[in-house]
């Protein structure tokens, strides 16, 4: 049997399906590739260019494989980039999750891992997040997160889906040369760009109320993440018992300023980040402690903040040598 990864030819997509292949289970990607590589998605794995608002598309890949889940990566991912554009980010991330569950409903799919998001929680009340702790998103694109969640319980009670929800946070770093993050949004990709072109990197906020006034993050390894995933994954298809959603986080946090300080001792580049006005929609401090994936999925933070910059930074180069 094989699992369906939306979203599989882009930065966190193709990690995972590099999990999956690790434990030697088959993949197929959906990605309409727009923010995706098919460079990324290796070539022994079918990559079905199709966009999860096109049911025809969707059916067509559900007839082709024997899918027994669908891990649910695909999405409009930027949470300051969704205040200024709402309508897309509810079309991708909130119609696009219906039109993924009718088509596997069509299909008798009943298993599903969805990526969601720390932005769910907005900014908590409390130094540290639990599952049970107040959602309440601060960006369009953290409600539609939600929304999604709220779906998929749903669509549990109707049809009996068997689903979980991964709540993580910030995603870096790179299991392989091979995949590096080319967002235009995320931060170490930020910081890169600015430091091969001879720019000084900024930070979005120096006044937020933390140590040192920037935001406070949890920052995992990608391929941590993947492997949550695919633990997920397995869990669901075994028919083994799941909680509705699970956090992956630290327990602590780094702040923006500290990833800086790290990125200056890997490239050895030496600066000093510009500091500008806050960017909108972001809180200044989500930390999840993840006792509940540790215990189901074997979740732990297995890369230091340093394995993370330097992995990325490797495979960023790389990327940049394939290109010139």
């Amino acid at each position: 049997m094989t699992w369906m990864v939306t979203g599989g030819a882009g930065y966190i997509g193709a990690h995972v399906v590099e999990a999956f292949r690790e434990v030697g289970l088959d993949t197929v990607v959906v990605d309409n590739l727009s923010s995706g590589h098919p460079s990324f998605v290796p070539k022994d794995v079918p990559l079905i260019r199709a966009d999860l608002n096109d049911r025809a598309a969707l059916e067509g890949a559900f007839a082709a494989q024997e899918v027994a889940g669908v891990v649910h990566i695909a999405g409009y991912k930027y949470a300051g980039e969704s205040v200024r554009k709402p309508l897309r980010t509810y079309r991708d991330n909130v119609t696009g999750m219906v039109g993924l569950l009718e088509a596997m409903e069509g299909a008798g799919v009943g298993n599903l891992v969805f990526s969601s998001s720390a932005a769910t929680f907005g900014t908590p009340d409390t130094e540290v997040v639990t599952e049970a702790s107040a959602t309440v998103p601060e960006s369009p694109y953290g409600e539609t997160k939600l929304i999604g969640e709220w779906l998929l319980a749903d669509q549990a009670r109707a049809v009996g889906l068997r689903h979980t929800s991964l709540r993580y946070f910030n995603v870096v770093g790179s299991g392989t040369d091979r995949i590096t993050d080319t967002s235009p949004h995320n931060l170490f990709p930020l910081v890169f760009d600015a430091l091969v072109a001879g720019k000084i990197p900024h930070i979005n906020g120096g006044d937020y109320p933390t140590p040192d006034g920037t935001c406070v993050r949890d920052y995992i390894h990608v391929a941590d993440l993947a492997e949550a995933h695919v633990a997920a994954a397995r869990r669901l298809e075994a028919g083994e018992s799941v909680e509705s959603v699970y956090n992956l986080g630290s327990g602590t946090g780094t702040s923006v300023r500290e990833i800086m300080d790290a990125m200056a001792e890997v490239t050895g580049i030496e600066f000093t980040p510009e500091v500008k006005d806050r960017r909108p929609g972001d809180p200044a401090r989500i930390v999840a402690e993840g006792s509940l994936a540790a215990r189901d999925l074997d979740w732990t933070m297995r890369h230091s903040v340093h394995d993370m910059v330097a992995s990325a930074w490797s495979a960023r180069r790389a990327w940049d040598r394939s290109r010139s």
